[in-house]
């Protein structure tokens, strides 16, 4: 009789998650406090680190990303409110850059500016990680732009025909449609895979555009990060570097 708990199991994530946990923390401590900028007394950390700030009086978590090291005193940029902190919260670095999980486990969700869930769905199911800021590839290496890709909207594509690996610009003036074209190509194209990135929209048209124009079969085959206007600019930066990086 065949034991239950021979079963295949894909252990893949947990042994990922233990690669990738940091066993020594370094800790330092908040000093001072000025809108969205933050300055601690240490930990011991590098430029573009993701640090977390624990915030005791609401028993939450606030992610940073330190921007400057002056002797012992290291500057950081909050990614989010900083209501709550106090001077001698604790500052974890994480020991790594900004890393986005990759993969097809990413399609049909929505992320923030940091690669977490933005969705409710639950965790990011990937076994591999990319950093957000990463350096170019080499020039000599990149493909031309001589294949065709088809948008599936006709003026497009016969009038503007648009290559594989080219660039192309919508500009258009708030309330004209760009947002839609945008949704046109994104459910039409003969792409495998769009990865739409919302930066800077108001609040309350993330979920128009998801549900209305993008539909449920263009998200099925697409990875949407979305980082609104009202949230902090770092937040809105990193957010594009996010979706190049997937």
């Amino acid at each position: 009789m065949k034991s239950p708990f021979t079963a295949d199991f894909d252990f893949s994530k947990y042994i990922n998650e233990v690669k990738r946990t940091e066993t020594i923390h370094y800790i330092g401590h908040v000093s001072k406090v000025n809108g969205l900028e933050i300055e601690s007394t240490g930990p011991r950390s590098v430029i573009g680190e993701m640090c977390t700030i624990k915030i005791p009086s609401s028993k939450t978590e606030l992610m940073a990303e330190v921007v400057g090291l002056s002797g012992t005193t290291v500057k950081l940029t909050a990614f989010g409110d900083t209501k709550g902190i106090e001077i001698g919260c604790e500052v974890v670095a994480s020991g790594s850059v900004l890393q986005v999980a990759v993969g097809e486990g990413l399609l049909g969700r929505v992320i923030d500016a940091t690669g977490r869930p933005y969705d409710g769905l639950g965790a990011v199911s990937a076994k591999t990680f990319y950093p957000a800021i990463a350096e170019p590839p080499n020039p000599m290496t990149r493909m031309p732009t001589d294949r065709r890709i088809t948008t599936g909207v006709r003026a497009i594509d016969s009038l503007l025909t648009v290559a594989k690996g080219q660039r192309m610009g919508i500009f258009a003036g708030s309330g004209v449609g760009k947002s839609t074209l945008i949704s046109m190509i994104a459910r039409n194209t003969n792409a495998d895979i769009n990865v739409i990135a919302l930066i800077g929209e108001r609040g309350r048209e993330v979920m128009d555009f998801i549900r209305r124009d993008l539909g449920e079969e263009g998200l099925k085959r697409s990875v949407v990060i979305v980082a609104t206007g009202d949230q902090p600019s770092i937040c809105r930066l990193r957010a594009a570097y996010v979706a190049t990086a997937i």
